[in-house]
């Protein structure tokens, strides 16, 4: 299959994929089909999605507004105002839609990147993004293709015997399917203390965690921001997985944490050791009967179709720095590790559309 040639693919069209897009834009980039002349500057967003949001147009139904964790307005267009009782999948994703129609990133969906590898051994030369329609030929790729495909499951034995409904946050739609059942809430994160309160309300539930939470009493301030994503930069920089942010900071009190608390139900029990037929063995040998168990155990970042570029280490990661990867300097990493935040992911779009303009700039003074 022949490839179009491209400056710069953008894989996926979130947060972090549009952040980059619209700085591209905005440093003389133009979407490929509008260009006009050689000399033109190009760039392609490709995203896999039926249409526009992200991941915001997966999320379950009750996550409203109000409870949302970290919206962050896209660059050069506010969040427009929302009623805080309004699903946060019916206000997010027209909002990224009228973002892509403002700044004409010309997104191209639904397309699948399958693969990325090198044209050859000139580490000059272009990557190759394979997709399910046309293949391109990029002198840099900046993935931005998030997490929320990517739903980590932790293994215990026995876990194919379990009769009951075992599921993924990822897949949650409501509490009310839960009624009348006992539900096991695994996970430490703002995700399972956020459905843990929702589903204490209609029926019973069991909050269980590896470890106890590190509770944190003081506002998530600058410092502590700080501190984690310097924690997380270390530890991509040396090609170890991300991690997440509540490994570095610890949990903080949320309303929906202090709420759970309030009613009694925010009570840490350790992880079962195996799973059986009707429910679990705990650490002492005791049995728990259990009709569900969600999974609130995160995601891993979407990079599959990099795996061609041999660039995982043996420690699980990719060694990434200032979202650039160590190890092939024409691919960026947005939304990953330290740039995984909305916020950050914003910040890593316009950084690395810098530092691709200041190396195009370079090859150019070269050839004059």
């Amino acid at each position: 299959m022949p490839a179009f040639d491209v400056d710069v693919v953008v894989v996926g069209a979130g947060q972090a994929g549009l952040s980059a897009a619209y700085h591209l834009r905005r440093r003389g980039f133009v979407p490929v089909r509008e260009a006009t002349s050689p000399e033109a500057r190009t760039f392609v967003v490709l995203d896999a999605n039926p249409s526009a949001g992200g991941a915001w147009q997966h999320r379950w139904p009750s996550l409203r507004m109000g409870t949302v964790n970290g919206i962050h307005e896209l660059p050069g267009h506010a969040v427009p105002a929302a009623d805080p009782d309004a699903p946060s999948r019916d206000i997010l994703p027209p909002y990224f839609a009228e973002y892509e129609d403002r700044f004409d990133l010309d997104v191209r969906r639904p397309v699948a990147v399958r693969a990325v590898r090198r044209a050859d051994e000139d580490p000059h030369g272009r990557l190759f993004v394979e997709t399910d329609a046309e293949s391109w030929a990029a002198r840099f790729v900046v993935n931005a293709t998030g997490t929320w495909t990517k739903p980590f499951w932790p293994h215990y034995p026995g876990q194919q015997l379990f009769r009951g409904r075992q599921l993924h946050v990822a897949d949650y739609a409501s509490a009310e399917q839960f009624a009348g059942k006992r539900v096991i809430v695994v996970g430490a994160g703002v995700s399972a203390i956020q459905l843990l309160d929702e589903i204490s309300r209609v029926t019973e539930t069991i909050w269980m965690t590896r470890r106890e939470p590190d509770w944190i009493e003081d506002d998530f301030d600058i410092p502590a921001r700080v501190a984690a994503i310097a924690g997380v930069e270390d530890r991509v920089r040396q090609g170890l997985l991300p991690g997440s942010v509540i490994s570095v900071t610890g949990m903080h009190w949320t309303p929906w944490a202090r709420a759970a608390e309030a009613r009694g139900v925010l009570v840490r029990h350790p992880m079962f050791t195996a799973i059986e037929e009707d429910g679990v063995r705990m650490p002492d040998g005791s049995f728990l009967s259990a009709d569900v168990i969600l999974w609130a155990t995160g995601f891993r970042a979407a990079l599959d179709h990099l795996a061609p570029l041999r660039l995982r280490t043996p420690r699980g990661g990719i060694r990434v720095e200032d979202s650039r990867a160590i190890d092939e300097p024409r691919l960026f990493l947005v939304g990953y590790g330290p740039s995984a935040s909305t916020i950050g992911a914003n910040r890593a779009g316009r950084a690395v559309v810098a530092a691709i303009v200041s190396e195009l700039e370079g090859s150019r003074e070269l050839v004059a």
